[in-house]
């Protein structure tokens, strides 16, 4: 908080400060005259009516009262990483498009419209990178337009918790009605730790057989869940042979582009789990990914997978930023897979094994 000489708190930000990263403090319960104090950090995204809305890390918007507020200052965007990769948001938002390319594609101006018949949601939502070139009520029409007219919802793939992330957008879009449905966390880490741990046992190939869509864990594959799958600069995808005449144990996909290795779609047999078959598959993924010269991964994970993010956790991963999906008003999915392991790590739920993302 900011103190003067004086030693006393001091309250300086304002309205002025709007799309500012701020740390307040506010008295918890003012109208109790209480001398609890909380304080908020995140982008101040409205400040109107005597009211200040800010966005944390994960999106998560918190309303303040003004006349609550005892001290208040402008901070830094936050601060880099200091072990493992540097990345932007920007960087890793296109780097993890190329991960997982729609079948179409348009763009309104920086915003890119992405369509696949409604396999997962990234890959059937807006990514807006900079601006549509309308106003933002025109440019939401226009999505919603492009979207009916493929017999799906519209959805936007948004930001939050990084330098150059999309607060300001989040919040118009939720005063618009927009509601955010799904959000999950892209994941960083360095990648010659990984690759040098033990990957023996696992098959590489540049497509998915049988087997391997056999284990992975969606609905709908189809041709065009097939062409998602398949896109990519370089992709793999990996197998751990199960017994004779079972499927396999474990499998997973990367998508090595440049300096970054992408890694998804992690899936172990129920049976042969807490054998570390989910490490085994990264390593080697991580291992292929390292010989064609990348240095650096990504992955995605949800916020409530616990397993995933202790599993890439102890690989050296950790949370860049979080991204959102906020589904157009009034129009719940219809076609889009509602299950967005694909845009996330999936593996067991709260208290099973942790075998993987995708």
């Amino acid at each position: 908080m900011e103190i003067s000489a004086g030693g006393r708190l001091e309250i300086r930000v304002s309205a002025a400060d709007v799309g500012k990263r701020v740390s307040v403090r506010c008295v918890a319960d003012a109208a109790a005259g209480g001398g609890k104090f909380t304080d908020t950090v995140g982008v101040l995204t409205s400040w109107d009516g005597g009211v200040l809305l800010i966005t944390r890390r994960n999106g998560e918007r918190v309303r303040i009262e003004e006349s609550s507020l005892v001290a208040g200052k402008v901070v830094p965007a936050a601060p880099a990483r200091r072990r493992g990769p540097a990345a932007s948001y920007r960087e890793l938002a296109r780097v993890s498009a190329r991960a997982w390319q729609p079948v179409e594609r348009e763009l309104l101006g920086e915003w890119e419209l992405r369509a696949a018949s409604g396999f997962t949601r990234r890959a059937n939502s807006v990514l807006p990178l900079g601006d549509p070139g309308m106003p933002l009520d025109d440019a939401l029409t226009a999505v919603r337009g492009w979207y009916a007219a493929r017999r799906l919802p519209a959805f936007l793939q948004l930001a939050t918790g990084a330098e150059g992330t999309q607060e300001l957008l989040c919040a118009e879009v939720a005063d618009r009605g927009w509601v955010c449905e799904v959000t999950a966390e892209l994941w960083i880490g360095a990648l010659a730790p990984v690759a040098d741990r033990e990957g023996a046992g696992v098959e590489l190939s540049r497509t998915a057989d049988e087997a391997w869509l056999g284990r992975y864990q969606r609905k709908g594959l189809g041709e065009v869940a097939l062409k998602v799958l398949g896109s990519g600069p370089s992709v793999w995808f990996a197998t751990v042979p199960g017994a004779e005449g079972a499927g396999p144990a474990a499998i997973g996909r990367c998508v090595v582009d440049g300096r970054w290795a992408g890694f998804a779609a992690v899936e172990v047999d129920p049976a042969q789990r807490r054998r570390g078959l989910a490490t085994t598959v990264v390593a080697a993924l991580a291992r292929r990914a390292w010989d064609e010269g990348a240095s650096a991964g990504w992955l995605q994970v949800e916020t409530d997978n616990a397993g995933a993010r202790a599993l890439y956790g102890r690989l050296g991963f950790a949370a860049h930023h979080a991204y959102h999906h906020y589904r157009e008003p009034g129009n719940a999915p219809d076609r889009a897979d509602r299950d967005d392991r694909d845009d996330a790590g999936s593996g067991p739920g709260p208290g099973s094994a942790p075998d993987g993302s995708s």
